[in-house]
């Protein structure tokens, strides 16, 4: 096993950590002849428990040994990888050097454990060829990479030979991508210990869709109209969605992500402290075969806050144009961003700033970037009404209509007001109830 690994080219910039690794420098040692036993059996089954982990993780099933090879793969961002996910890759000297890497990963992916097994009078391998994972939560994993992982697993396992081995990962890599933007849908960022900034994938994402949220069919409409033309590699717009608590603008950019992710679109989401990174998550995102938005939610700025001038930089107005492949959508309760008072219609003030309206027209002015605005209202009681009815008739809630619109009135008077959110409120309260009813 360790000189399949050590001889990887492409593929051979391992983390020296990592289970695949660990498990080549265990049976190096194995082949020696020169170990103890127990100490050995002991790495070996850390390393499986660690594979188990990543199972739970990521819901592997059946054959968690090829499961995790296909990860492997399906994780490895490397220049041909990289290549792979934009075009079909020719035959030339690079096809040369990593088909006889897969030819070696290959010959992992079918290792015979069984002559180890008997050596050390274990099982533990033979076990892991029959995994059965838990799958009536979906919750506890990422689904949507268990899913792609179990397909691409399996196809490995009916190829015939390399060639078809090779050719089942190259397609996996055009139709869908390599590493965490391939497999992923939203991602948000963190500070490392050096500086800079790493994506964490957002796995628990609402599986919310445009047709959930009742009503703004006008704000849905060019919503999608946008998106479609930016997925579609026409000119698109940033997009501001403001209004209302509880209208449904979160919502609506949440659905448009999973409408659009098998088309490649991303979104990574960062707050108002992270913008000093934008440009840093522009430069790494730039050239990848994805679209991707970068969201953020709730904005607003008050007087002292200069976090603004990041975004109006990277909006438009900096030295480096904005990649075709990245749009900005934010949501906001307040239609103009940056907190305004009395005093801002004042040009002369009693503050240092002589030109004060020119100060609120430099903040006023990043609204004015983002090339749509689109409005969310808080509906009218008849509206707001009609929202519970269909939500109640999706649930399969039964209950007089008329009742139900009563009930409905009294709930937004003692919990937040006429809203959407407040009539999902509504409507879970009411499941629960009959929930409870039919269990007693």
């Amino acid at each position: 096993m360790n000189k399949e690994i050590s001889e990887l080219f492409m593929y051979g910039s391992l983390d020296e950590n990592s289970i695949l690794s660990r498990l080549g420098e265990i049976f190096e040692v194995i082949e020696s002849g020169d170990y103890n036993k127990s100490n050995v059996v002991k790495e070996i089954k850390k390393q499986l428990k660690r594979l188990l982990v990543l199972a739970t993780d990521y819901g592997f099933d059946k054959n968690l040994w090829h499961n995790y090879i296909a990860f492997f793969l399906m994780m490895s961002e490397n220049p041909f990888s990289l290549v792979c996910e934009k075009s079909r890759i020719r035959e030339g000297t690079v096809t040369t050097i990593v088909k006889d890497d897969f030819a070696r990963i290959r010959n992992l992916f079918f290792y015979d454990f069984s002559d180890v097994e008997e050596q050390l009078g274990v099982n533990c391998f033979s076990i892991l060829n029959d995994y059965q994972s838990v799958k009536k939560n979906r919750k506890i994993y990422n689904w949507n990479v268990s899913e792609k992982v179990q397909a691409l697993s399996e196809q490995l396992e009916e190829a015939a030979d390399e060639e078809a081995f090779y050719q089942a990962v190259t397609d996996f890599y055009h139709d869908y991508g390599v590493g965490l933007f391939g497999l992923n849908k939203a991602f948000r960022i963190r500070e490392n210990v050096s500086g800079g900034i790493d994506f964490v994938a957002i796995n628990n994402m609402d599986v919310v869709m445009l047709d959930d949220l009742v009503g703004y069919e006008i704000q849905k409409k060019k919503l999608i109209d946008n998106t479609e033309a930016f997925v579609s590699g026409s000119k698109a717009n940033n997009v501001l969605l403001y209004g209302d608590s509880g209208t449904g603008k979160s919502t609506s950019i949440k659905a448009i992500i999973n409408q659009y992710y098998d088309r490649g679109l991303r979104m990574i989401e960062i707050y108002k402290h992270q913008f000093r990174h934008l440009s840093t998550i522009i430069s790494t995102i730039k050239n990848r075969n994805y679209k991707f938005i970068i969201y953020m939610d709730d904005l607003s700025f008050e007087d002292n806050e200069i976090e603004y001038k990041y975004l109006k930089a990277v909006i438009e107005g900096g030295v480096e144009t904005r990649p075709d492949n990245i749009l900005i959508y934010a949501t906001s309760n307040r239609r103009h961003l940056i907190k305004e008072t009395w005093n801002d219609k004042n040009d002369h003030t009693n503050q240092e700033d002589i030109h004060h309206s020119d100060t609120v027209e430099e903040k006023l002015s990043l609204v004015s970037r983002f090339g749509i605005t689109i409005g969310y209202y808080k509906p009218m009681p008849k509206e707001y009404q009609q929202i519970v009815v269909t939500l109640a008739e999706r649930a399969g809630l039964q209950m007089n209509e008329e009742t139900l619109r009563l009930e409905a009135m009294r709930w937004e008077m003692s919990h937040g007001g006429i809203s959407g959110r407040t009539a999902q409120q509504f409507i879970n309260y009411l499941i629960y109830q009959q929930e409870k009813e039919t269990l007693a």
